[in-house]
């Protein structure tokens, strides 16, 4: 659940509107229009089509599309629906985004509107005014960043004003949206200095009944930054000022900023994700690259966030993001939030109100008569010379524990988590973990698998593995084997894991991890301060098992999609209670040892021979469970084993070419058992994925219940699952040749001395090789059922692949339509991530998924280009290796695979 803390960190929350049974008509104010030159000057589109109320669906699901997932489109909704609707969000449109941008805001205040959220829009009209006045003769004037303005220049602002408001809204017509535009009546005003500026007013008065009566009624209100003085006179105000003002009189929970760069920049010029004020903005004035604008609009924040409620943030973003930065936990632009400062302590005896963190514990559990006693237990375990750091803020919001390695460089373990709705939406649980993080260089977590908010996990961690309904997150570790055994220990021990041994018993009652309650429940407007929950069990209060929720599934995560045909099987395929016993033949090469470090944390699964002609006699390195020396097996001794139903499944990790012999062997094996139970045989090699008779081993495109019952598989090629995952959702729409440029890391080229795996002459070099008719060409086409031309070609890093495809479309289709079929194919996939931008090999490298993006459309609309990247050594062998083997044999199908 702690990604929908992520989430409100964010975005905030707002009372949903009910569905409308009859939209009411906009009313269109008569307005003056301006000259047709200037209207000529105009450069956005007129092209979006009139939208009926079912025709903007369409727009709902694109955008629920565009966003990362489904489940945070719901999440925010959720989220938005806890406060009235003009409390919702302010958002400032500059006039540069009025005449550049137009179709692309309308588009995304279009799905605001059709579920149910009303922002209230403020625009300026700034570059415009100065083209006007530029053609009228008239010199713009500014004083101290203000524009003065005199009579002339206020008449032609009132008519720009009007008219980019009329043509604002009509757009939003088009699109489906109906509209109150609020030219008068909200801002009123004083001079700020006639003297000096002229008719620029100083807001004294924001009018807020229009706006909700607009509300009301339905109606999307978009409002202009002219105001009035109290006996009528018409003064100009900068509609960044007139934004602010309006958020100080409604108090909303986003005050959103349009613009074009789409966020503050930092020195780098990188973008800035979040400032938290509270803790960072003397650091930031403090920079000697904060200055001019950046600076400005620091202060400004500031000076607008101290004068609202804390759960109100401030976002910068461009308008093509405003749904990413509403809707994803991730956002878009920068966020801008007051924050929190914490506290920190190391005794009982350091806590300023023990018997307020002890309240934060039993908030949720009022109606638990145990829970007061358990608690007191949690603390009495706490002040008996336990080494821990608690993290928590003066009004205890946020409370964490970590208990610290027991040796340098060890990890650490968080162990409790708890927070209030206050907590998470003011940003202070973001700045606590942020803290856990700077002071403990490696820690490990557990969360339960299907909880709906796992990605947020997924990107405080570094790496996860998956096993029995639980998923053991870490993050700070670079060597896995110094993992492996906090993971058994977790598997063994489950939450005795968190404690010194023996301490256990004392907490027993309290091992329902983080808590934070009532987090999948639809935030009610009349609950407060409410809690979110990250339990184990409904009944239990907050500590030891780090990070599970078990309540109020009305967001529940599930691997069903009713998009994808071939849904991940997940937990549903765990059938098998019994160890797997895995003989691995062929063990020296880099796939035999990637899947060797797999197996060292599998849950279900023992190696019990590695055969290797070269190793034979050594000691395997790596493999913790137990020590195993390297056989040379011969095809007799293997069909000696199978006949004796020693193994469960063998692996085979032999050459080209080689492999019959031995196949050959566990066939004649088979035929001597007394039983009917015959063991699994994945093969590694392309000796059988042309062999109608095996299974090809590819889940996300196979029957998974298919792989399921196989006992016979053979894994596919690396750059053959790459190709085929990013081509595959296309099939239906390829219109020619797909063609196929692949560039590997030379540990494709195996560990037999050749120029492909020769690091000196590979250096500031690539070899392109088999550049027809390549063995994986012939793979692709087959399994795809379309002819393919592929080229490979080695690069001088050691793992990752990159694919550039190019595809040929039977009809005219746009990139934004491409991504959505990619992401419908792969929903709920836990290793197949898609993307907007082209990926990176580095990214992908030692990791066990691929990543398919770029999407690019040629101008014909006739050809996408599609990338995608896969580390050969894992999806692309080990990792899917591995997939295969727990369908085959009845485990989980992401047991021991850290997911994407």
């Amino acid at each position: 659940m702690l990604s929908a803390a992520r989430g409100a960190f964010r975005a905030g929350a707002r009372r949903c509107i009910g569905a409308r049974a009859v939209a009411t008509p906009a009313r269109t104010l008569p307005v003056p229009r301006l000259t047709a030159a200037h209207a000529a000057r105009r450069s956005f589109s007129v092209s979006a089509p009139v939208l009926s109320q079912s025709n903007t669906r369409g727009v709902v699901v694109q955008a629920i599309s565009s966003v990362a997932s489904q489940r945070e489109v719901q999440q925010y909704l959720s989220l938005f629906t806890s406060v009235e609707s003009q409390k919702f969000a302010v958002i400032k449109v500059g006039g540069a985004i009025l005449t550049d941008y137009l179709d692309e805001l309308c588009q995304s205040l279009a799905f605001l509107y059709e579920v149910g959220l009303f922002p209230i829009i403020v625009h300026g009209a700034g570059p415009q005014l100065n083209k006007l006045l530029e053609d009228a003769g008239v010199e713009p004037q500014f004083e101290e960043g203000i524009r003065v303005t005199d009579a002339k220049t206020l008449a032609i602002a009132r008519q720009l004003f009007l008219e980019e408001n009329l043509n604002f809204t009509k757009k939003l017509e088009d699109y489906g949206v109906n509209v109150r535009p609020a030219t008068a009546g909200v801002f009123y005003a004083d001079y700020l200095n006639k003297d000096k500026w002229g008719y620029v007013g100083k807001i004294t008065k924001v009018n807020t009944d229009i706006i909700e009566g607009a509300i009301n009624r339905g109606c999307l209100p978009v409002l202009t930054s002219l105001a009035w003085t109290a006996d009528g006179q018409l003064l100009n105000v900068n509609a960044d000022v007139a934004a602010a003002e309006l958020a100080r009189a409604l108090e909303p929970l986003k005050v959103v900023y349009l613009s074009e760069k789409g966020g503050l920049f930092d020195g780098d010029g990188s973008k800035i994700s979040t400032i938290n004020l509270d803790e960072e903005f003397d650091w930031y004035m403090g920079q000697e690259w904060c200055k001019y604008g950046t600076r400005l609009k620091i202060k400004e924040t500031k000076q607008l966030l101290d004068t609202l409620p804390r759960t109100s943030s401030v976002a910068i973003i461009h308008p093509r993001d405003l749904q990413k930065e509403l809707f994803t936990d991730s956002g878009a632009g920068t966020l801008i939030r007051r924050g929190g400062k914490f506290l920190t302590a190391t005794k009982v005896s350091e806590f300023g109100d023990l018997a307020k963190i002890k309240e934060a514990f039993l908030r949720d559990h009022t109606d638990d008569p145990e829970a007061k006693t358990q608690m007191e237990n949690y603390f009495d375990y706490l002040s008996k010379d336990v080494n821990f750091k608690a993290y928590y803020d003066e009004h205890v919001r946020v409370f964490a524990v970590v208990l610290p390695p027991k040796q340098d460089g060890g990890l650490a373990k968080l162990a409790t988590l708890t927070m209030t709705s206050g907590g998470w939406l003011s940003g202070v649980a973001d700045t606590i973990f942020a803290a856990i993080r700077k002071d403990h260089k490696k820690l490990v977590w557990v969360v339960d698998d299907n909880d709906e908010n796992i990605s947020w996990f997924q990107e405080k961690a570094d790496g996860a593995v998956n096993q029995n309904g639980k998923v053991f997150f870490f993050y700070g570790v670079q060597d896995m084997n110094e993992v492996v055994p906090a993971m058994n220990q977790f598997f063994k021990e489950g939450n005795a894991t968190l404690y010194s041994e023996g301490d256990m018993a004392k907490v027993e009652q309290l091992s329902s991890g983080v808590s934070t309650s009532g987090a999948t429940r639809p935030v009610s407007r009349s609950q407060g301060q409410q809690i979110r929950s990250y339990h184990t069990s409904p009944r239990r209060p907050t500590v030891t098992q780090p990070f599970r929720t078990s309540r109020g599934p009305a967001f529940s995560r599930s691997y069903v999609s009713t998009t994808n045909p071939n849904p991940p099987l997940g937990k549903k395929n765990a059938s098998n209670t019994k160890q797997a016993k895995v003989a691995l033949i062929g063990a020296r090469g880099y796939t035999g040892q990637a899947l060797i470090t797999l197996l060292n944390s599998h849950p279900h699964m023992e190696l019990k021979h590695v055969s290797s002609r070269e190793l034979a006699g050594k000691k395997l390195e790596g493999y913790n469970k137990s020590e195993i020396i390297y056989e040379n097996l011969s095809p007799e001794d293997m069909t000696d084993m199978e006949e004796s139903g020693e193994i469960d499944c063998w692996v085979m990790a032999l050459p080209n070419g080689v492999c019959a012999p031995y196949v050959n062997a566990i066939y004649q094996g088979r035929r001597g058992r007394s039983d009917a139970v015959n063991s699994v045989i994945v093969d590694l090699s392309a000796d059988y994925r042309f062999d109608d008779s095996w299974t090809y081993g590819l889940p996300e495109l196979v029957s998974r219940e298919s792989i399921s019952q196989a006992k016979r598989i053979s894994n596919p090629g690396c750059y053959a699952t790459g190709a085929q995952l990013a081509i595959s959702p296309l099939l239906e729409h390829v219109g020619g040749q797909p063609w196929i440029s692949g560039v590997s890391g030379y540990s494709g080229a195996g560990t037999k001395p050749s120029r492909k795996n020769d690091t000196s002459f590979l250096a500031d070099n690539m070899l392109p090789y088999s550049l027809t008719d390549h063995m994986h060409e012939r793979e692709i086409s087959r399994q795809l059922g379309v002819d393919v031309a592929f080229v490979p070609h080695v690069a001088p890093w050691f793992s990752g692949i990159q694919l550039t495809i190019g595809i040929p479309l039977n009809k005219t289709m746009n990139s934004r339509d491409i991504r959505h079929i990619y992401q419908d194919r792969y929903a709920g996939e836990r290793l197949v991530k898609i993307i907007g931008e082209p990926p990176f090999v580095k990214d992908i490298a030692n990791k066990h998924g691929v990543e398919i993006g770029g999407f690019q459309v040629h101008s014909s609309g006739k050809r996408v280009v599609v990338c995608a990247t896969i580390d050969n050594l894992l999806k692309g062998a080990a990792t899917q290796c591995l997939q295969n083997m727990n369908l085959a044999l009845g485990y989980a199908e992401y047991d021991g695979i850290p997911i994407m």
